[in-house]
Parts: C-alpha cells; structure tokens; sequence
C-alpha cells in the first residue's frame, strides 16, 4: 500500500515550507515526490513505534522526520487523515523544533512497482544498467 503525505513545515506565510511524500507500508520505504525549503533526501526507509512514523535517511537509523498519528493495520485500514509532525532542527531550512503538520492525499492499496530499482530495494538491477 502506498500513502501520499503533504507535510507542511510550521511557518504560516504565503509560500510555505512543505514536502509532498510517498509512503510504501509494505517495503518500508518512502520518497520525496515534491519539496520547497524542506530539506529531504530523495528516498529513505521507514521505522514504526507507538503511533509515530519515522522518516529516516537511505540506510541509516537517523531520523529525518516523525509523523504523529498515523497508523496503518494489517487490514490496510489507516488511523488518521492528519496530525503533527516533529523535524530535528538540521532538517528545517527555518532551524526550528516547532510541530508542523501532515494530511493524508491519497490512499493507493494496489501494489507498486517503484520505476526506480534503487527504491525497490534491487541496488544489483541498477548496478547493471550502467
């Protein structure tokens, strides 16, 4: 299943810190589709604990982002369509440890082939193409 995720920064202006995420439950990995002033990498992997997702770099336990209140069951059944989320501050062009804010866009439980072999988790595909 995959999850589309607009993640808005804490700052209320007219342009918006913001990175638009696609979460893939079923391979633990997410990627950036969209940003401006949020500094996220491409890709990376997903941890769950307590309620919380965290966004982390490409393997690496560091956290990029957490996302508060989003759950996903078994059944595919997601828990909430909103909430907080918590940068650590070297994330945040604007440096803060302010709560900003997540809306669930989309809901895809279809499975996915990522176009990217590197995302899918296949490095020895990509490897061969060059």
């Amino acid at each position: 299943m995959r999850l589309t995720i607009l993640i808005n920064s804490p700052e209320r202006t007219a342009n918006p810190h913001f990175a638009l995420v696609w979460l893939d439950t079923r391979q633990k990995r997410w990627s950036r589709e969209s940003h401006q002033g949020v500094d996220l990498p491409t890709w990376g992997e997903i941890q769950e604990s307590d309620g919380q997702i965290v966004l982390c770099a490409p393997a690496s336990d560091r956290p990029l982002c957490t996302i508060s209140g989003l759950i996903v069951t078994r059944r595919q059944e997601v828990s909430a369509t909103h909430g907080q989320v918590i940068w650590p501050s070297s994330v945040l062009q604007a440096q803060t440890q302010t709560p900003g804010y997540w809306r669930l866009q989309a809901v895809d439980r279809e499975s996915i082939c990522a176009a990217d072999a590197l995302f899918a988790g296949h490095r020895e595909l990509r490897s061969r193409r060059h």
